[in-house]
């Protein structure tokens, strides 16, 4: 009798120990581990976290045996530890929210084809299979890539395409290379370009990566979208202004000051006594002061394009270094085709002030087309499909403009 109550005592004991353990895990917030826990960090201070709350809630309902560990951040320090720790185990930086993890997924942000893959992924653990690889593309080089990532690469390519037809920097090109050309000297105009290209990419990645860091930030404001939008939109109704009115009013040109400067320092690099390591100390010197001069000219596409990383949820890491290299060598795609035809051909026309109006037309209304969808519908640019039709129909204006602007001069 004694060794049964012994045992029903112990018995009883384990009880209310696990009893205990479990109001415990209740009170603290730790979900049972029994079942997938999808760990939540957000923050009172984010608006993406505020829009994407809603749907978190929801979860549990939608998916029974699913827990879900939200863990707000400012005003938790151990929550603060914890997101550390777990992206740590993870292999990523725990800098933004809204940051979710499931196993070993993790994803930063919220879009509409990052809920579908939660759910798919929430749903394929309940079910214990392997979540379908329909979000994936395989590519020749690249490998596997995620059908988010790789529309994010087309936006990418969209708009470091139309940036790099900008007319102030293919003016300074045409004109440096014209000018080197002059001297008769192959090796001197090979030189000169790449000195001026490479020094060119480095102070424009620099400049689109402080840019970014800034607007990372700032995006966690809720007017802050809009604000991008609106200078956007400014940006592109000045270029339009340019194409009918040049030189009136604002303009996001090269100042006619400054003009006879940068004519005098390309001059020098005619000088037949420099060297080679003169000349490419010239040369970076000058393309330096040239890059700063065209700033203003060059900024729209850049805050834009940072804005939708922004939006899109991208942090700083291999993926925004990735998405900012591949911007770069897009951007100078066109320069690089303007350089090998100098080199090779050692003759080059310069840029005239018809073709000039002409391109700020074009990254007008493309700039303009990018305000509207980044202000009303941002998920028009989350698939290819969707960013292809944005800058089709605006290129589409632009050319039905420059054909009924070119005709009504012809008839007068």
């Amino acid at each position: 009798m004694t060794r049964i109550a012994t045992r029903a005592l112990a018995a009883l004991w384990l009880a209310l120990a696990l009893l205990s353990a479990s109001a415990a895990s209740a009170a603290d917030g730790t979900p049972d581990a029994n079942g997938p826990v999808l760990h939540v960090f957000w923050s009172l201070t984010c608006p993406v976290c505020i829009r994407q709350k809603p749907w978190i809630d929801a979860l549990e309902a939608r998916f029974p045996g699913l827990a879900v560990d939200a863990m707000e951040l400012s005003r938790s320090e151990d929550n603060h530890a914890r997101f550390e720790e777990m992206a740590a185990q993870r292999g990523i930086r725990a800098e933004f929210v809204p940051t979710l993890m499931l196993g070993s997924d993790v994803w930063v942000g919220d879009t509409p084809a990052q809920r579908a893959q939660i759910e798919a992924a929430i749903a394929a653990t309940l079910a214990g299979v392997e979540p379908a690889p329909d979000n994936a593309l395989r590519l020749p080089i690249w490998g596997e890539v995620d059908a988010a990532a790789a529309s994010l690469a087309g936006v990418t390519v969209l708009i470091a395409f139309v940036d790099g037809f900008n007319p102030c920097s293919l003016w300074v090109l045409t004109l440096l290379l014209g000018m080197v050309i002059a001297s008769g000297s192959r090796k001197r105009v090979a030189v000169v370009g790449v000195s001026f290209l490479l020094t060119t990419a480095l102070i424009y990645g620099a400049f689109i990566a402080g840019l970014f860091s800034v607007m990372a930030w700032a995006f966690a404001l809720p007017w802050v979208r809009w604000a991008v939008a609106l200078f956007a939109l400014g940006f592109g109704l000045v270029s339009i202004k340019d194409y009918f009115w040049h030189g009136r009013g604002v303009s996001f040109s090269i100042p006619e000051g400054q003009k006879p400067g940068i004519y005098a320092r390309i001059r020098q690099l005619r000088q037949q006594d420099l060297g080679t390591p003169a000349l490419i100390t010239a040369t970076v010197g000058m393309a330096a002061g040239i890059a700063l001069v065209e700033l203003p000219c060059t900024a729209g596409f850049p805050v834009i394009w940072s804005g939708i990383l922004a939006e899109r949820g991208v942090i700083a890491g291999a993926g925004f270094w990735g998405f900012l290299a591949l911007y770069v060598l897009i951007y100078l795609g066109v320069e690089l085709v303007i350089f090998a035809v100098a080199v090779t051909g050692m003759s080059l026309g310069r840029m005239g002030e018809r073709h000039g109006r002409a391109l700020k037309l074009v990254g007008g209304m493309v700039m303009v087309a990018l305000a509207g969808a980044l202000a009303l519908k941002p998920g028009l640019m989350e698939d290819l499909t969707g960013s292809l039709l944005l800058f089709g129909a605006a290129l589409g204006v632009a050319l039905v403009v420059l054909m009924l602007h070119d005709r009504t001069r012809l008839d007068a």
